[in-house]
């Protein structure tokens, strides 16, 4: 009743439909080598491309979106209907940019009276207590860790690390802080633009920027060049945060390798380490020169994937040699959602569209059709047998898969706006599976209840002594079911995955019906004259059963004499 009640009041009363049902937009995009990169379109560039944009359309809220490669230079996304196509064709159409810009102002947003980033720990612009002494020096302003969110920017939902993440970023070997006049976008100490940037109407576009509204994280940053400055948005845990960010330092381009990596002979934990190219080395030996020099925020530097600041470490001293690492609050997985960040801004491949074409639901309505047609026809035939068969048991099975049903079309219409799961034809396929294993669960009681009688019980013990081995039976057999549902769901891709969801689904909640549902209406119909007595039409005839009736022995008189009285008898 809670499930149906949340239901209605959510106001998903159907299930959200997938492509092939509801109809959608199918893009085919063809990979391009840029310029310098002959041999860029490769096996592996191909899966990194295809994983980042799977992140920009799941960004988006959509699912049930199919990413996937064709032949060894195209890649076909399918997005279905009720996503806006011209948003999500621009995502993934587009190559990932990456740069690498200073930070010259920055302010939370969306957590009032929480403390700014920059100070949240007392530690802004100063070593940290751990970096002391340290051949490579570190500073930690983290609050914790921060994991990925969601964000309606899909490019940046993997992992919005931000601060407190990456409390700093140190070098692998020491070197002097690098001398030289900072840039002209960073030289200013003061906290305002004002003077920074020499624009006016950049300024005004920082103060008036509201990066709690979804609008403004997509767009905040969109059309900057790289030699200018610009805003951008970026999320601290659940906290987001608006940056005024200097022209770009160093171009993601310039990343050679970037990987997560476990600290095994100190205290850093995971971190994550960047090598540059020759020309990236020395670009980011300037900035980080320049950076080190300047306080809180203006020591940071920016990390922008498709224009949102993913991550903003501070450095303290001039970083050369080409390699660097980001330490901090990292776990596994925020590490490796970071470096996989990194090595996209690295990617070498732009697309082009070779097709847009909208794909109708008039062919999966069919199908939708015939199958529900032939669930509808199995569904008959099972409940057919099980009156032929079972007779007055049979409305408790009826009984429960009618719950089991209704239960599974709630959750199904629940799911759609809870994780964004899209009905397909895959699915339905599932779901007219599960009414076999539904049925199979009851068929496994009522026997176990007839064994129990055959024996000589009546049927309130019967019902009792037969669950525990009817329970066990079941629990394995439905145990079997759902781990079948579980690896085909974690091995396969694309529609596949539904029908395993829904199989795994329906699994489930057999055993919540049998448990929840049947055991109890089972014991309570067990008091009624109709079941109890062993009605002809109850499926509980201990006739039909084939039960004799118990042999009871004739007591012989008492008497003094102890052989036969009639010597014919002897």
């Amino acid at each position: 009743m809670a499930l149906t009640g949340g239901m209605f009041a959510s106001g998903h009363t159907t299930p959200r439909l997938g492509i092939d049902l509801a109809g959608g937009t199918s893009i085919t995009l063809t990979a391009v080598n840029q310029p310098g990169q002959p041999n860029a379109i490769n096996k592996t560039n191909m899966d990194t491309a295809v994983d980042i944009m799977n992140r920009r359309v799941n960004g988006l809220g959509v699912s049930e979106t199919e990413v996937q490669t064709q032949g060894d230079r195209n890649i076909i996304v399918n997005i279905p209907r009720g996503t806006n196509s011209k948003e999500a064709q621009q995502q993934v159409g587009t190559t990932a940019k990456l740069y690498f810009r200073p930070v010259l102002q920055r302010e939370p947003q969306g957590a009032t009276g929480h403390p700014t980033p920059s100070s949240s720990s007392g530690k802004s612009g100063s070593p940290s207590p751990g970096a002391t002494g340290s051949p490579s020096p570190s500073a930690s302003t983290g609050s914790g860790k921060q994991k990925a969110t969601g964000s309606d920017t899909p490019s940046a939902s993997a992992t919005a690390q931000g601060r407190a993440v990456t409390d700093g970023l140190k070098k692998t070997s020491p070197t002097p802080s690098a001398t030289g006049s900072a840039s002209p976008t960073a030289t200013s100490p003061s906290p305002s633009p004002s003077g920074s940037t020499g624009s006016s109407d950049l300024q005004a576009r920082y103060a008036s920027l509201d990066c709690t509204k979804p609008s403004a994280q997509n767009s905040a940053g969109q059309g900057a060049k790289p030699g200018e400055p610009t805003v951008a948005c970026g999320k601290d845990g659940k906290i987001w945060s608006k940056f005024l960010l200097g022209p770009v330092s160093v171009d993601g381009q310039d990343v050679k390798k970037a990987q997560a990596v476990f600290d095994t002979q100190g205290a850093s934990g995971w971190q994550v380490q960047m090598t540059f190219d020759s020309k990236g080395a020395k670009k980011f030996a300037d900035i980080t020169g320049q950076l080190a020099q300047k306080t809180s925020p203006q020591n940071e530097f920016a990390i922008v994937l498709d224009d949102q600041v993913v991550s903003h470490p501070f450095v303290q001293t001039a970083i050369s040699g080409g390699q660097a690492e980001i330490s901090g609050s990292f776990n596994q997985q925020d590490a490796q959602s970071l470096a996989n960040m990194l090595s996209y801004g690295a990617l070498p491949l732009s697309f082009k569209e070779s097709s847009v074409t909208t794909v109708t639901a008039a062919l999966g309505g069919q199908q939708l059709h015939a199958g529900l047609l032939a669930g509808a026809i199995g569904l008959a035939l099972v409940i057919i047998y099980l009156v032929f068969y079972y007779r007055g048991l049979s409305l408790i099975a009826v009984a429960s898969l009618m719950v089991s049903a209704i239960l599974t079309y709630v959750i199904m219409s629940l799911l759609g706006p809870a994780i964004h799961f899209a009905l397909n034809l895959p699915a339905v396929c599932g779901a007219i599976v599960a009414i076999g294993i539904t049925a199979d669960s009851f068929i496994v009681y009522f026997e176990r209840i007839r064994d129990e009688i055959r024996e000589g019980r009546s049927l309130r013990p019967a019902v009792e002594r037969a669950w525990p081995r009817a329970r066990r039976t079941v629990l394995v057999s439905d145990f079997v079911s759902f781990l079948a549902a579980a690896v085909l769901f974690i091995v396969t891709v694309g529609k596949v995955q539904g029908f395993a969801f829904t199989l795994g689904l329906t699994t489930l909640l057999d055993v919540v019906v049998v448990f929840l549902f049947t055991k109890p209406l089972m014991t309570l119909l067990a008091r009624r004259k109709f079941f109890a007595n062993g009605s002809k039409w109850s499926g509980l005839d201990p006739k039909s059963l084939g039960v004799n009736p118990p042999l009871r022995r004739t007591r012989r008189p008492a008497g003094p004499t102890a052989g036969p009285a009639d010597p014919k008898e002897a």
